[in-house]
């Protein structure tokens, strides 16, 4: 999936503006136009357990079209894909009834990152109780004017490729194979990490989380792989420029064949439809 967020066409070049003026023009209570978004997405998966999730008019205030804003996500399941329907369909009103209500733009957002927790968490709790064993990764990313808001679990990622051509990761990866935090989280809770053992004491494949061998640390769902793997989302909160830039949010699948930088340069300069296809193909 590719968002891009741009200044509004006045006819004129953007301008490049720094963190800091924008932060003191609304400390100040100086107004900026809300940026305009584009937005496309594409999908290849075998297993068909790939959702989307696409709001790009949802609301702070009901009826008031001056405090919208934008979401999208992705969800990766696993082991089948209740976890992943489960999470699309419910995950963002659950986040939402977490933050108070009346409450002016500014708070929602100071408050947005303690709900993305509080949403993830409920979501797990909820699916859960209904006894099935698939499990999601999940990157929901939350855009108001030029603030983006990014909570994840599992592995899949979210880049943003500024336009100074800067790419950030905007999410952190939850493989055991690769995240040394989460290995010593988690064996610290008293879980075991290695990897598959076969007949003879031959290990192969990448290191996994016993009981259950999931070789994520976080996720929604995946009840039967006990306490050890966790629905706390990683959570990112960054105030673009008015110069603007591109998210780009896959499943691993994209992100096992490309780097954030290849996937950022492959797609620069096309329309946001035509970059997520591209992605996709690469």
């Amino acid at each position: 999936m590719a968002t891009d967020i741009r200044p509004r066409d006045t006819g004129l070049p953007p301008t490049m503006v720094p963190l800091a003026t924008l932060i003191g023009r609304e400390l100040r209570g100086g107004k900026s136009e809300k940026p305009a978004i584009r937005y496309g997405h594409a999908a290849f998966a075998k297993r068909g357990e790939d959702y989307f999730l696409v709001r790009p008019d949802c609301l702070r205030v009901p009826g008031d079209a001056s405090s919208s804003f934008s979401v999208f996500a992705i969800f990766d399941g696993h082991n089948g894909v209740s976890a992943a329907v489960f999470a699309k369909e419910h995950l963002l009103d659950h986040v939402m009834s977490a933050i108070p209500q009346g409450i002016g733009r500014e708070e929602w957002l100071q408050t947005l990152p303690r709900a993305l927790v509080a949403g993830f968490v409920k979501t797990d709790i909820d699916f859960q109780r209904k006894g099935e064993t698939s499990g999601t990764t999940a990157t929901l990313v939350v855009v108001d004017g030029w603030t983006v808001t990014v909570a994840s679990v599992g592995d899949s990622r979210c880049i943003l490729d500024s336009q100074d051509g800067v790419v950030s990761l905007l999410t952190v990866d939850h493989r055991l194979e690769e995240n040394t935090e989460e290995r010593e989280r988690v064996t610290a809770s008293g879980g075991e990490v290695g990897r598959l053992n076969l007949c003879g004491g031959k290990e192969i494949g990448p290191l996994r989380c016993w009981p259950g061998g999931l070789c994520l640390s976080r996720s929604i769902g995946d009840t039967d792989v006990g306490e050890f793997i966790v629905p706390i989302p990683h959570v990112k909160q960054v105030k673009l420029s008015s110069a603007g830039g591109r998210l780009i949010i896959a499943s691993d699948g994209i992100w096992d064949a490309l780097s954030s930088e290849l996937a950022a340069k492959a797609c620069r300069g096309l329309p946001a439809e035509l970059a997520a296809k591209l992605v996709v193909k690469l």
